[in-house]
């Protein structure tokens, strides 16, 4: 078959597919395309074929505007620019519409199920609003030392900060300085309003290709680092004139735990410091966020799944190299798992340890630990949580894939101290963080273990009232689910970030005689095609 690459077109756009295009034909071949809104007559530029049934193109002309089109919001995006922002040349009521097809249309063709979804903005932010949702970016730094974002589908930094996800004052002067080539850059701004930066050593792989390449940034690095290499654990930096002075005694963080599941580690297959997620710590969803925009690259690991009008997932999309061949797969793939080793931590601003806040509770963990990305994202879900599991004195309930306990806390203030909740999460650092913030809740058990391990040991406990579930990016697939539904619970909470796999294990409920008695979804990611879906299953 002839290569279409760089070739250009007219089409006109289908529906929304799952990852942030629209879905084309031309010449019998499915086109994924990224830029343009459904029914607009575009021109596009072929960015990748790799043969087969499909391939992908960008829009660089438009022909015929959907009336939903405004200017773009993001100027780091666009053709041939980073990941972060998929729709923000949309109204943000037509966003939240694309993603509400995408939900429905997954719903139904791999769970059966058919529904109307309404996308809603997350409470407390208001409709129209088209940017500064985000306090934890993760960034990369190239070769010279200048902090960035990856191009879509590709290992190369866009040193351009422009776009609109962090909130106000989050990107201040981190364009100015020059950073560790080869490094990442976590950027955190907490419940209190303090900035957090922290630098991440190079990975062994990324560091070995950035000593391949020369160094033009001179003879100003402005300050030393000390860091314990044996034990990969955070001390503080010593900085010249003109730089932040990171405040001494910071905790080094040390584990950064399994990235699991998938998530963006995610990796999914590709996102990696890019996305957006929750979401810096690079674990699971939980450990490292919702979003595969460019801005927190690094995150999952599961495959990518492909279908001729789902599209690829986001779970699976592989961020590795629109044109650069199976050279450049394999370097992306290797830098995504040498980022999931522990490293090193830099703190260059704040702490290095962030305050958190939800339903009057307080939360203190590291920077580089996972929090939702959208400022109001954690208390809108433990809002929805703590309504639909509607508790009551005396009773139980499981809390899995835990976190620092955002959750748990909700039901154990529920079940009170004649109740039990039992919460896990397998990276030990968020136990924890969890641990100390829950402290005057005996009858909350937080465990430190994978989830699949802490259901085989209770498969003969008594059964739970409730159970939550917010499992990475690829979902928590056949064993977790099994498990879930053989414990008997009446309610189950069921929480996802990739549509794909959110339908995937309803399905599987289902399949165990549970049927989904509500669902919401949420925009916790404007501008980009994700979206954050809760579901409450009954018996």
């Amino acid at each position: 078959m002839t290569d279409w690459r760089s070739n250009t077109f007219q089409v006109r756009l289908g529906p929304p597919g799952h990852g942030g295009f629209c879905i084309a034909r031309h010449e019998g071949r499915v086109v994924f395309v990224r830029h343009g809104l459904p029914d607009e007559l575009v021109r596009v530029r072929v960015t990748e074929d790799r043969g087969g049934s499909f391939c992908r193109a960008d829009a660089i002309e438009i022909l015929e505007a959907s009336p939903d089109r405004v200017p773009a919001t993001c100027p780091v995006s666009g053709p041939g620019g980073a990941g972060c922002c998929d729709f923000s040349f949309a109204t943000p009521a037509a966003q939240r519409a694309l993603k509400a097809a995408v939900v429905a249309e997954q719903l139904y063709r791999i769970a059966g199920l058919e529904r109307d979804i309404t996308v809603e903005p997350i409470a407390g932010y208001p409709a129209d609003a088209t940017g500064g949702w985000r306090t934890r970016v993760r960034l990369a730094v190239d070769a010279e030392g200048r902090a960035g974002v990856h191009g879509y589908r590709s290992t190369e930094v866009i040193t351009d900060l422009r776009c609109p996800q962090p909130v106000p004052g989050a990107m201040d002067g981190i364009a100015d300085r020059i950073w560790t080539p080869g490094a990442d850059l976590v950027v955190a701004v907490d419940g209190d309003g303090m900035r957090h930066v922290v630098e991440l050593a190079p990975s062994a792989v990324a560091g070995r290709a950035e000593s391949e390449r020369p160094s033009r940034r001179g003879g100003d690095r402005r300050g030393r680092r000390e860091t314990d290499r044996r034990s990969g654990k955070r001390r503080t930096a010593e900085w010249g004139p003109g730089s932040e002075s990171p405040r001494t005694g910071a905790r080094g963080h040390g584990d950064e735990g399994r990235w699991g599941g998938s998530q963006w580690r995610h990796i999914d297959d590709g996102d990696g410091p890019q996305s957006l997620p929750g979401d810096v710590d690079g674990r699971s969803r939980r450990a490292g966020a919702g979003h595969d925009g460019e801005w927190d690259r690094g995150r999952r690991g599961d495959r990518s799944r492909r279908d001729e009008f789902g599209g690829e997932g986001s779970r699976g999309s592989d961020q590795s190299g629109s044109v650069g061949g199976e050279g450049v797969r394999r370097r992306a793939a290797a830098r995504r798992a040498a980022t999931h080793a522990a490293r090193d931590e830099w703190v260059m601003g704040g702490s290095g340890r962030t305050v958190e806040y939800v339903a009057g509770r307080r939360w203190e963990l590291a920077a580089t630990g996972f929090w939702q990305a959208h400022h109001g994202a954690a208390q809108c879900y433990s809002d929805v949580v703590a309504g639909w599991a509607g508790l009551g004195n005396g009773e139980r309930a499981w809390d899995l894939y835990s976190g620092v306990g955002v959750f748990a806390a909700r039901l154990a203030g529920q079940v009170g101290p004649t109740g039990s909740v039992l919460a896990v999460e397998s990276t030990r650092s968020a136990v924890a963080d969890g641990s100390a913030a829950l402290r005057d809740l005996p009858w909350l058990d937080l465990r430190a273990q994978r989830v699949e391990h802490w259901l085989a040991e209770h498969a003969s406990s008594a059964a739970p009232d409730v159970v939550v579930l917010d499992p990475p990016r690829a979902g928590a697939g056949k064993e977790v689910v099994t498990a879930v539904t053989t414990s008997g619970p009446s309610r189950i909470i069921h929480i996802g970030c990739d549509p794909a796999s959110f339908a995937r294990d309803l399905g599987l409920y289902r399949s165990a005689g549970y049927h989904l008695a509500d669902l919401r979804a949420f925009d916790a990611f404007p501008a980009t095609h994700h979206v954050e879906c809760l579901a409450l299953l009954e018996r």
